[in-house]
């Protein structure tokens, strides 16, 4: 199995697939703009984790949001004892807009949910986690959900991905404001069981730690999933299309992204959903 480089996956991957099949990846849209508007309530009782004047409610209302969360599952899924977690221990090939849906649930919810929101979507997924392990097909390495080492992989794809996101393709997001998101976000993954100081805290840690995980690779489960995001509704899933050669530039991917964010806030509750994040931010 060829190793994979890490600059191919983490220099803007996805949108060449936006630009092939918009419509397709609206689709994928569709849970997620179900969980904007289950996950953002209209009351709160506090300001949660993170609060409205924080760099992550800013970051996180961002337009490109939806977009770097393809990405940040396109990179999770290259640790192939993160993916074989999901591979064995989920039904996403029955319901993949279901597992996006859940997923996109659980990071509204700790970002914009009030304190004991927040705290009790992360027991459930901590609860989850203790029944979750096995050992990897391909690499016939034992894993288990708890692993920190795992839970950290998953939030720093996550993060890596808004970051590099956000930065190219949507709101401003300088390197100082760049640096507090990072640090912001720490909170996020110790929710879920990853020691605070083990969790990068700025963009400079972020890409040492991304550096340094040397087990990535495009296993066959890897494949699968990656083809999915890039290709929802097409009967070629499975591989995903060379991401070498000529890429569209920055304004021909904001335009597209402009308008797949249009199309996006067009779905039900999304609106809504946006509104009340910024009432709450001027408040």
């Amino acid at each position: 199995m060829a190793r994979v480089h890490r600059a191919a996956i983490l220099g803007g991957l996805g949108y060449e697939a936006i630009d092939a099949s918009g419509g397709a990846q609206l689709r994928v849209m569709a849970p997620l703009a179900q969980a904007y508007e289950r996950s953002v309530p209209e009351r709160f009782a506090d300001g949660g984790l993170f609060g409205p004047g924080s760099i992550v409610w800013r970051v996180h209302r961002d337009r490109t949001f939806p977009l770097a969360g393809m990405r940040s599952l396109m990179v999770q899924a290259l640790h192939p004892l993160a993916m074989a977690r999901v591979a064995q221990h989920s039904d996403w090939k029955r319901d993949p807009f279901g597992r996006l849906a859940a997923t996109s649930g659980y990071v509204l919810t700790v970002t914009y949910g009030d304190t004991a929101a927040a705290r009790a979507a992360a027991a459930r997924v901590r609860s989850v986690h203790k029944h979750v392990r096995g050992t990897d097909d391909v690499t016939r390495l034992d894993y288990s959900a708890e692993d920190p080492d795992l839970l950290l992989w998953v939030h720093a794809a996550m993060v890596d991905s808004i970051v590099h996101v956000v930065q190219r393709y949507g709101r401003a997001l300088d390197a100082a404001d760049a640096d507090r998101y990072v640090a912001e976000m720490v909170p996020f993954a110790e929710s879920v069981g990853v020691p605070a100081a083990r969790v990068p805290a700025s963009v400079a840690a972020l890409d040492r730690y991304m550096s340094s995980v040397d087990l990535l690779q495009a296993t066959p489960a890897a494949k699968d999933a990656i083809g999915f995001v890039l290709d929802p509704a097409g009967p070629g899933r499975g591989v995903p299309r060379p991401l070498g050669g000529a890429r569209p530039g920055r304004h021909r991917h904001t335009v597209i992204g402009g308008a797949l964010d249009l199309a996006f806030e067009s779905l039900p509750g999304v609106m809504e959903a946006r509104e009340r994040i910024e009432l709450r931010i001027r408040a």
